[in-house]
């Protein structure tokens, strides 16, 4: 039996030579990727009922091993779901190609032609917990950049993602060639030792993408040897300034929180200027309980609930904040609340307690927006609207790779420009340097 670092290999010389093989071809058939990802959106909808039932056997074992309900959630592929998937690959099929943009180029004195061209970035390793489209998220954005992908998913979504494999590279196959196919490539083991030995997979792959919690992120920062963009926490903030409209606030943070609360761009910390939290905490606070939604906050907030009259109607789970909690990521109907002193302290509170992932503020002070969009130094800022909306999807990118947190590469939503490099391409009529 192969270990694990010689099936990695092996996996990434056929995925390097399909990805060189298919580039050659795009260079004379611009709509090549294209129809590929066609193909890939017909097979997966062929293959619609053993998808189904891949995912159903991962649910069931899921549901007996104790698995938390935000975790079930993400592993689900509903309907509305698996139109999604499927429909981001024909959208990304649409969009515009960003390889081969020339991103600039110059003339030297001495005659010298330079550009700097987009190309692919090689190999890409995506490690990744729970959610089965991710699986055709970060295939089908590799595949139209050029890039070849090996995927390592969660145990708890193995049968999901390896029936969505199947599905893609049958579609490949069929449309183009065996060779073609390679191009995906899936690391069939639910053993964690693979999330090292890609980690370390000098040589095999050019950059290493995980996309999970804490402990995920850990084991591939601390065993690192290839490059990594990683996706850490979602610790997301909202601050709910003394010029904002309370009622605007209060269907942002709804929305924000309990739309979807078990993913990294849902609201986890609501800051709410002392100019109008005898206002706006009875208004929030109802309308959060209506929908469930614990409370974890000071004393002080809590006596501002209990004092108005709204508390007399509605009851609300309360818990006292200690100092973790301003740095806690819940991905539940947990939300953490804290009244703060101005835009400063809200500003001081974020760059603190925050991942600069995705914050906000609500107002209709512009002068004081544009402050807040200027200073918070986070991958999405956001002005009156919800942190939901930070996906590549909702951006107009058809899917994304993962949210970056990191600074250098990529940052944000990571679709397809990010996942390009470039080179620079030189032409001359025989200068040499002296």
């Amino acid at each position: 039996m192969k270990s694990l670092a010689n099936l990695i290999a092996e996996k990434a010389h056929n995925a390097r030579h399909a990805a060189r093989t298919l580039a050659a071809q795009y260079a004379a058939d611009p709509d090549l990727y294209n129809r590929l990802l066609h193909a890939i959106a017909q097979a997966i909808e062929e293959r619609r009922e053993q998808i189904h039932q891949a995912n159903q056997k991962d649910l069931a074992h899921a549901e007996a091993a104790g698995l938390a309900p935000a975790m079930l959630d993400r592993l689900r592929l509903k309907e509305n779901i698996f139109q999604e998937m499927v429909q981001g690959v024909r959208q990304v099929a649409q969009l515009p190609n960003p390889l081969g943009e020339i991103l600039s180029e110059w003339t030297l004195p001495n005659g010298l032609h330079i550009q700097k061209k987009r190309v692919p970035i090689g190999n890409i390793g995506i490690i990744y917990e729970s959610r089965p489209n991710v699986t055709v998220d970060a295939s089908i954005l590799c595949l139209k950049t050029g890039n070849a992908v090996i995927l390592r998913g969660g145990s708890e979504a193995f049968h999901s993602n390896q029936a969505l494999v199947e599905a893609m590279r049958d579609g490949l196959a069929r449309a183009h060639s065996s060779t073609a196919a390679e191009i995906v490539q899936f690391i069939p083991t639910t053993d964690r030792a693979a999330i090292i030995a890609m980690a370390q997979a000098e040589g095999s792959l050019d950059l290493l993408i995980p996309r999970g919690g804490k402990g995920l992120i850990r084991t591939v920062m601390e065993n690192a040897r290839v490059p990594v963009i990683k996706h850490y926490e979602g610790i997301c903030i909202l601050y709910v300034h003394a010029a904002a409209d309370l009622e605007m606030a209060k269907q942002i943070i709804l929305n924000a929180k309990t739309q979807k609360p078990a993913v990294c761009n849902a609201v986890e910390t609501v800051l709410i200027d002392e100019a109008i939290a005898g206002q706006a905490i009875p208004l929030l606070f109802q309308a959060l309980a209506e929908r469930n939604v614990k409370i974890v906050t000071t004393p002080e907030v809590e006596k501002m609930w209990h004092e108005s009259p709204h508390a007399k109607s509605c009851s609300i789970q309360f818990e006292s904040a200690m100092e973790e909690t301003w740095r806690t990521e819940f991905l539940s109907l947990t939300l953490a609340v804290r009244v703060v002193s101005g835009l400063q302290a809200a500003i001081e509170h974020i760059e603190t307690y925050g991942s600069h992932h995705s914050d906000g503020i609500i107002t209709e002070d512009t002068q004081v927006a544009e402050q807040f969009l200027n200073e918070v130094d986070s991958a999405t800022v956001y002005w009156n609207a919800s942190t939901r909306f930070t996906d590549g999807g909702q951006f107009g990118f058809g899917a994304e790779i993962g949210i970056s947190t990191d600074k250098i590469h990529a940052r944000g939503p990571m679709a397809l420009p990010e996942l390009t490099s470039y080179k620079y391409l030189i032409r001359g009529k025989g200068q040499i340097r002296t």
